[in-house]
């Protein structure tokens, strides 16, 4: 287990919103998650099991120490986070974003259909092992900059991948 994992609290260093999917995501300083649908404005937003998607800052230095210029948002991820592993958080685990925010983990990783632009660059692209997806069980907004906690862990849950 890395140091990284034990941690049951971090911080979002970055929110991204992209209006299309298939698009690097834009920053915002602050948004608004909605109950059972995501983010107000972003096109991953729905009626489905990956309303969010988080990739830890640690993820990202990966692909940077590659020597490739990224940034949050760059791999399509809604939050990014720092201080906790987020693929070693089992399905179902409860995280709290800022003060009200309440999601629920229900997938790790997933399948790349299609090579982004990062892994033609760089041979590889860590969204795919180390990004999670959730979904929004309690909304309201979160700012850069505010604590991500893990809450607990809830069994049973399947990831419908």
């Amino acid at each position: 287990m890395s140091p990284d994992s034990r941690n049951s609290e971090g911080s979002v260093t970055a929110l991204s919103v992209s209006r299309t999917k298939g698009h690097k995501k834009t920053n915002i300083p602050a948004g608004r998650f909605i109950t059972g649908h995501g983010i107000d404005g972003d096109a991953h937003a729905g009626d489905w099991h990956r309303q969010v998607s988080l990739l830890g800052t640690e993820s990202i230095a990966k692909i940077q120490a590659a020597g490739i210029d990224v940034s949050p948002g760059d791999f399509a991820e809604n939050v990014t986070t720092k201080g906790l592993c987020l693929y070693e958080l089992p399905i179902g685990t409860r995280l709290q974003l800022g003060e009200t925010v309440r999601l629920e983990v229900t997938q790790i990783g997933k399948t790349c259909h299609h090579r982004c632009q990062i892994f033609h660059q760089v041979g590889d692209c860590v969204m795919p092992r180390e990004g999670i997806f959730a979904q929004v069980v309690r909304g309201g907004d979160v700012r850069v900059g505010d604590a991500i906690r893990v809450l607990d862990t809830v069994s049973g849950i399947e990831s419908g991948a």
